[in-house]
C-alpha cells in the first residue's frame, strides 16, 4: 500500500464529496472510491435501515442489490449486523469460513460471487448511525489488514461528508417550504382579502381535511391556481366568516 499516494487521493476525494451538489451524488462518489482506491474491492455501496426495511444506495455494481436483497430476505449477513448492531468495523476475509454465523446467507452469497466483505459503520459524533459502507471482492482474502485500515479512513471523510449533504439538503428543503407556503398564502390573501393568520389556516385546514402534506397543498395551489378537489379552496373557517 502507498500510503503517500493514498494520501493524495484521499485528499482530493474528500474535496470532491464537499462540492457535489445532491445526497445521491455524495454516495456515488463515495463508493466509486472505494472502488478506486481500496486494492481488491470490486464493488461498493451504502446499506441504511429505515421503517424495517433495508435500502442500499449508490450501488457500483449489481452484485451489490443482489447481496443486499438477499440479506434483507433472509434477514442475516454482515451489513445487516453492522447496520443494526452498531459494528464500526468488519471483514469477512472468507464467506466459506463462516457457515455458522449467517447459515443461510454465507452460501447463497458465495453463489452470486462473492469471496470477501468488508463493511464500515457511517457516523458522526452528531448523528445517530447513518448507514454501512460495504465492500465486495469476488476473490477470497482479497482484504489485508492494509485495506481495513484505508477503508475505515475512507469511510470516516465519507460520513462526514454524507451527514453535510444531508444536512444542506433538509435546509434547502425547509426554505423551499416556507416559500412555496408564503407565496400561496399570498395568493389566497389577494383573492379572498385574508390576513396572513387567515390565509394560514385555510391551507392547514385544508391539509387536514385531505390528509396532505401542507407543503403539497401550497405547492398544488400554486402551481395550478386551485386545489385537488377542483374548487376553490375552503374558506377561512366559521369564526372568521362571522367577522
Amino acid at each position: 500500500m502507498d500510503w503517500r499516494e493514498f494520501a493524495v487521493q484521499m485528499a482530493s476525494m474528500a474535496r470532491e464529496l464537499l462540492a457535489q451538489e445532491s445526497v445521491s451524488a455524495t454516495l456515488e462518489r463515495i463508493t466509486s472510491s472505494a472502488v478506486e482506491l481500496i486494492d481488491g474491492c470490486d464493488a461498493a455501496g451504502v446499506l441504511v435501515l429505515g421503517n424495517g426495511r433495508a435500502e442500499t444506495l449508490a450501488p457500483t455494481d449489481r452484485l451489490v442489490n443482489d447481496s443486499d436483497r438477499l440479506q434483507e430476505q433472509l434477514g442475516e449477513g454482515p451489513c445487516l449486523d453492522a447496520a443494526r448492531a452498531g459494528h464500526p468495523v468488519f471483514r469477512i476475509a472468507d464467506l466459506d469460513d463462516e457457515p455458522g454465523r449467517w447459515p443461510s446467507y454465507a452460501p447463497q452469497a458465495h453463489a452470486l460471487g462473492i469471496g470477501s466483505v468488508m463493511g464500515f459503520l457511517l457516523y458522526t459524533d452528531d448523528d445517530d448511525h447513518l448507514g454501512a459502507l460495504t465492500l465486495y471482492s469476488k476473490r477470497s482474502g482479497a482484504f489485508t489488514d492494509a485495506c481495513e485500515t484505508a477503508g475505515w479512513l475512507l469511510a470516516s471523510h465519507a460520513a462526514v461528508a454524507f451527514s453535510s449533504a444531508r444536512e444542506h439538503a433538509s435546509m434547502r428543503r425547509a426554505v423551499e417550504t416556507r416559500h412555496v407556503i408564503g407565496e400561496a398564502m399570498g395568493i389566497l390573501m389577494a383573492r379572498h382579502g385574508l390576513d396572513e393568520d387567515g390565509a394560514f389556516d385555510v391551507l392547514r385546514r385544508y391539509s387536514q381535511e385531505h390528509n396532505v402534506k401542507l407543503r403539497e397543498v401550497a405547492r398544488q395551489l400554486c402551481e395550478q391556481g386551485t386545489l385537488q378537489d377542483g374548487g376553490a379552496p375552503p374558506g377561512p373557517g366559521p369564526s372568521r366568516a362571522g367577522e
